[in-house]
């Protein structure tokens, strides 16, 4: 049975310690192995588990360019996560007892996100199911929450799966990432308006940074209390609008804030007229489909929902880590390369 934090906002990383056993808190390095290794969060996650001394195998696809993306002296297995015989014998020749998936479809479409966030998952599952691994812990995302995109289910069908497969389970459904809310820093450096929808206070967050999340997924490994869970975690609050996120990047830039607000109608002016068309141009029908995410993200908070009265409850939302967005922008502005961001980021 599902069962999520109560109302304590502070979710506490892993600790070292000496093992137990039965791989409890505390227990000694173990084989990991970690898949969507070679994106931003799956970086952060190799580094946070090569901290904590774990052996770690980094499953990535053939052919994908890994050497400058991950750091040093990792142990690396391309196999291709269609070919389930090929996946399983590699698991169980690799001798891991855990997976962390940090996998995700890159735009979210509906083809990318079935094959990705539940085809690709499933088949892992099954994979690891044979080779004896013990225990699965998933990225996901806190937007399944209120499902109405094809990402969302394919998250929920694959959630489901693994929450019924007997295996000892993290379910981990992360806010908003730094990297998402990076897009207008160049934009307000030239000296251009913050672009803002309605009043910019539509939404909240309270976001988390790569390494923090990377921390809280590495001690699911070890903390009981997050073992068969489904976990939405932040970033230190309190949370944020875009209108407050802007305000920060003006203030670092020590400038006036300027905002232009764009109306909520036309993005959906816009998803009417791609979904008409894509009747006709497939093409079109995929590009209606990702201005759909974009006004998901434009109009729903990245916060736990309360079941009870469908509002988003920033006091709900467990929290974890030390580093804020303001924190993020200070360090780019500074000079920090900001991430590569993700297809389907609104701005």
């Amino acid at each position: 049975m599902e069962t999520t934090p109560g109302s304590d906002r502070r979710e506490g990383t892993a600790t070292g310690g000496e093992a137990g056993p039965d791989g409890g808190a505390g227990s000694a390095p173990r084989r990991v192995a970690l898949f969507g290794a070679t994106g931003t969060i799956g970086r952060a996650t190799a580094a946070a588990l090569q901290r904590q001394g774990h052996a770690v195998t980094c499953f990535v696809r053939p052919g994908r360019p890994t050497a400058a993306a991950l750091p040093p002296d990792l142990a690396l297995c391309p196999v291709d996560p269609a070919d389930g015989p090929a996946l399983a014998a590699a698991l169980g020749a690799a001798g891991c007892k855990a997976v962390i998936s940090c996998m995700a479809s890159r735009t979210g479409a509906p083809r990318d996100a079935w094959a990705v966030d539940y085809l690709a998952h499933h088949n892992l599952l099954a994979a690891a199911g044979e080779a004896g691994v013990q225990q699965f812990v998933l990225l996901s995302a806190i937007c399944v929450q209120k499902p109405l995109l094809a990402f969302q289910q394919a998250k929920l069908a694959f959630e489901r799966e693994l929450v019924a497969s007997g295996l000892r389970y993290s379910i981990v459904r992360p806010t908003a990432f730094f990297k998402s809310l990076s897009g207008q820093i160049d934009r307000v450096r030239r000296g251009q308006p913050f672009l803002i929808f309605g009043d910019g206070r539509l939404t909240a967050c309270t976001p988390i940074s790569d390494e923090d999340l990377a921390a809280y997924l590495v001690g699911c490994l070890d903390d009981p209390a997050r073992w068969n869970r489904v976990l939405p975690i932040g970033g230190p609050g309190p949370a944020i609008t875009p209108r407050e996120q802007g305000e920060a990047l003006f203030a670092l830039l020590g400038r006036p804030p300027r905002f232009r607000s764009v109306p909520v109608g036309l993005l959906d002016a816009i998803i009417t007229v791609l979904a008409t068309l894509g009747r006709v141009v497939p093409a079109l029908a995929a590009k209606a489909e990702l201005a759909r995410i974009g006004r998901y993200y434009a109009t729903e908070s990245m916060l736990v929902l309360d079941p009870r009265t469908g509002r988003y409850d920033a006091a709900a939302t467990p929290a974890t880590g030390t580093a804020t967005l303001v924190d993020f922008y200070r360090a780019v502005m500074a000079g920090e390369a900001a991430p590569e961001r993700g297809d389907h980021a609104v701005f």
